[in-house]
């Protein structure tokens, strides 16, 4: 008995001892993913690859670390989008920047932390160009999408029994519009942007931190009782968000439409349509794997290709195949940019149709300019060989080059030098011309006319 009482007492021991190493070593998950810049295709890839796998992990909590100036509100909202369907807790910690775009991802996270001295709002709607507001109907919109983004963190019961916003949808429409005033916090004159007390005061952020560190230890988490993963982006999200970057498409749009317009216009095969296949690979294909393009918009692209093919190889002249096919290219193109589209407009919104309407219109633009400098003279000649005839006849060469200065003695009068049998000679204002009789024989100074000027030679009639 005393041998199995001390084999019982082992085992004892070495549950306690893992249980108290597991405790101390800390079981919880904490994925965290960095939003440093701007918001566009890059960011909205990484968060989706970011929750993807902290859902795979079965994290206990993530983190979005947040210093932004903001960016593409489409993208914003995708994002936003994604956080707020996001089955587990998903905090914001705010070091330093969370304006326009960033503002509203912060928004839409279940819990709110700021650095002291950072700040949170300015979400207006601006020109990516010169940085000027854009009209009311796209401050509207972004007024709507604030407030419902608020109003999503529902309501609570405060210490007087009332029932209070959790997130003023008021204020969030503050942060967008100038002209929207709350009581005691902003009037009519400004767009409103938080700093980290006053965010605090008016519960859009639930405290201050100085560290992610800091932000867990409020959230009840003991020092060794986490462990952070942080999202490492690798070389293909890179890449993937840079040809997904609304100017690289741009560019690439314009690759592709100039070069199937240039290749309409030269014979074969040539160096327009590989550039134009290219382009269309590096355009697709990371819409595909990111699963912003369904197959089914390449094979629509791939189809007007083809007609393109038939088009040039087979069917005479420019009709209705050669329309077909540039029409499917031009619907892939664009319907590629709106994510996920199908063929029920009931998922489309405004602005990813302007978005992909200002991309498109860009690209096309571009590939306008871009053929008219190739084609001109001012283009290289490499590229004007194919569209245009480049060659000169040069005496060096062997070419000869013809007078048409008699083509001047048509109607006049003159006389016969010599026979003409049916070649001769005559005279015209006193100068000496090879001539042919056009009828018959011409005696020597019969007066003849000067009837044409064909292949280098002055033909006659005698009068």
């Amino acid at each position: 008995m005393s041998s199995h009482r001390f084999i019982l007492s082992l085992l004892l021991v070495g549950i306690l001892s893992v249980l108290t190493c597991h405790a101390s070593t800390g079981s919880g998950d904490v994925y965290m993913l960095r939003l440093d810049d701007e918001i566009g295709s890059s960011t909205w890839r990484y968060t989706q690859q970011a929750l993807n796998e902290a859902r795979q992990r079965d994290s206990e909590l993530v983190i979005v670390h947040l210093n932004t100036y903001g960016g593409s509100v489409v993208h914003a909202d995708s994002i936003r989008t994604a956080i707020m369907n996001y089955p587990g807790p998903i905090v914001a910690f705010v070091d330093n920047n969370a304006a326009s775009a960033g503002a509203l991802i912060a928004l839409a996270c279940d819990s709110v932390y700021m650095r002291r001295g950072a700040s949170m709002g300015a979400v207006t709607v601006v020109n990516g160009t010169d940085g000027q507001a854009m009209p009311d109907k796209y401050q509207s919109y972004m007024r709507a999408m604030m407030r419902s983004t608020a109003e999503n963190h529902g309501k609570y019961i405060d210490s007087t029994g009332h029932e209070r916003w959790r997130r003023d949808p008021l204020i969030a429409e503050a942060m967008v519009d100038s002209r929207v005033e709350v009581p005691g916090l902003i009037d009519s004159t400004r767009v409103l942007t938080f700093t980290a007390d006053e965010a605090v005061k008016w519960h859009y952020a639930d405290a201050k931190a100085e560290s992610v560190h800091d932000v867990l230890k409020d959230l009840g988490y003991g020092e060794n009782e986490y462990q952070i993963t942080e999202y490492q982006p690798d070389w293909l999200d890179h890449l993937i968000g840079f040809f997904t970057n609304p100017a690289i498409q741009a560019i690439l749009i314009m690759i592709i439409i100039g070069g199937i317009y240039m290749e309409l216009h030269s014979p074969g095969m040539g160096f327009p349509s590989a550039a134009a296949i290219i382009a269309a690979v590096l355009y697709f294909l990371p819409l595909y794997i990111t699963g912003i393009a369904s197959s089914w918009i390449i094979l629509l692209f791939v189809l007007g290709v083809m007609l393109i093919i038939l088009e040039i190889f087979v069917v005479p002249g420019f009709g209705i195949t050669g329309i077909a096919g540039i029409s499917c290219v031009c619907a892939a193109v664009i319907l590629g940019l709106i994510e996920h589209y199908t063929f029920s407009l009931s998922h489309l919104n405004a602005d990813a149709i302007w978005s992909s309407m200002v991309i498109f219109v860009a690209g096309l633009l571009l590939a306008v300019i871009a053929v008219w400098y190739l084609t001109s003279s001012y283009g290289p000649k490499w590229v004007r060989r194919h569209t245009e005839l480049l060659l000169t006849q040069q005496v060096k060469d062997g070419y000869i080059g013809v007078d048409m200065s008699p083509v001047n003695y048509i109607g006049l009068d003159g006389s016969a030098v010599t026979d003409m049998r049916p070649a001769g000679k005559v005279e015209i204002n006193g100068e000496i011309l090879d001539a042919v009789a056009t009828q018959g024989f011409i005696h020597a100074g019969a007066r003849v006319k000067i009837t044409k000027y064909e292949n280098a030679q002055i033909y006659v009639r005698e009068l």
